[in-house]
């Protein structure tokens, strides 16, 4: 049964000297010594504090949260399991039990900690979380699962789950990204309710909520590309043939009523709509390739699983002989 030994708790953290003390104290009270700060080159005393808090610190070689992310979980844990917070002081280190319970009972390989569940008062500002219900139910129209809370920065997860991952965001784009990528590799991904607190009035938050919002949509938009083509393509294929249709609705009644033509526009319109068919008619075929490619895989990881546990039991059963066959007279010391 794996415990707390088995796990690493990993903080990205850029400025955050107010808050890292209290958050890295806070996971050592609930018995977690594996503790992992990733600088982002602060220009206050985060690095400093948070070795003197006790946790292992190590300052990135890039920038951006997603790539403090990615080079912590590639290089500096070798533990199979990650509990993933914000520095800010906004997660409760109480709720980490909950958070590890469904990957040590074997129920997930990613966990997602929904904030909306146990928001106090001014934890989130309300554009933030308007913008926050847009981007969740974007995801979930768009990628077909419903995670409640995307963005959310307290994540659980196994680290050979997040080595699977095709992950490239730079910024704070990596909770998006990694949630279309759990979809996309059929990760099993489960959602528990936690507790988000407001940030200290004298913690600043790195986050500016109309860039990395629009940001944020842009990814997800981009990677229904191949996750959920139908959607990409075809939505494009629709606003295409719309375009074409009121081109060609206009076209008919400036001519019926006005005994105008417009051979010009007729012909764009005509265009648009023929372009905008075969998008969708691409977005299907993309749609199936992308299906029956999944299907394989996933059964091709069952083969891998299936023979790796078949071999294990085997080669215990070599090992085990070759430690109760008693020595040869020849090799036996005088």
């Amino acid at each position: 049964m794996a415990d707390r030994d088995d796990v690493c708790v990993l903080l990205p953290a850029y400025n955050e000297a107010e808050t890292i003390e209290s958050v890295i104290e806070g996971f050592h009270e609930q018995g977690f010594d594996n503790v992992l700060v990733v600088d982002g080159g602060s220009t206050d005393d985060t690095y400093e504090l948070a070795e003197a808090a006790g946790a292992r610190v190590v300052e990135q070689s890039g920038d951006g949260k997603g790539q403090a992310i990615r080079e912590a979980v590639r290089i500096y844990i070798e533990v199979p399991y990650v509990l993933m917070a914000d520095a800010d002081e906004t997660y409760l280190a109480g709720d980490a039990d909950r958070m590890l319970e469904p990957l040590f009972e074997g129920r997930a390989e990613h966990v997602i900690g929904d904030r909306f569940a146990d928001m106090k008062p001014d934890a989130m500002t309300r554009l933030n979380q308007v913008g926050n219900r847009l981007i969740n139910g974007a995801f979930s129209l768009i990628h077909g699962h419903d995670y409640a809370d995307i963005l959310s920065g307290y994540r659980a997860f196994t680290r050979e789950s997040f080595l699977r991952l095709s992950l490239s965001a730079e910024g704070f784009g990596i909770e998006t990204e990694m949630a279309v990528e759990c979809v996309k590799h059929g990760v099993r991904t489960v959602v528990v309710p936690i507790t988000y607190l407001p940030r200290p009035d004298e913690s600043e938050t790195n986050l500016r909520p109309v860039r990395d919002g629009g940001l944020i949509i842009v990814t997800l938009y981009q990677m229904a590309k191949t996750n959920n083509p139908l959607f990409y393509f075809g939505s494009v294929g629709v606003s295409t043939i719309g375009i074409g249709g009121l081109l060609g609705i206009y076209v008919l009644y400036d001519w019926f009523v006005n005994g105008i033509s417009h051979n010009v526009i007729a012909t764009v319109g005509g265009i648009a709509v023929v372009l905008g068919i075969q998008l969708l008619m691409f977005g299907v075929l993309s749609d199936m390739i992308v299906t029956v490619n999944r299907e394989q895989t996933q059964q091709l990881e069952e083969i891998a699983n299936r023979l790796s546990n078949e071999r294990q039991p085997t080669q215990q059963s070599e090992i085990d002989g070759e430690t109760d066959t008693p020595a040869s007279p020849n090799n036996r010391q005088n």
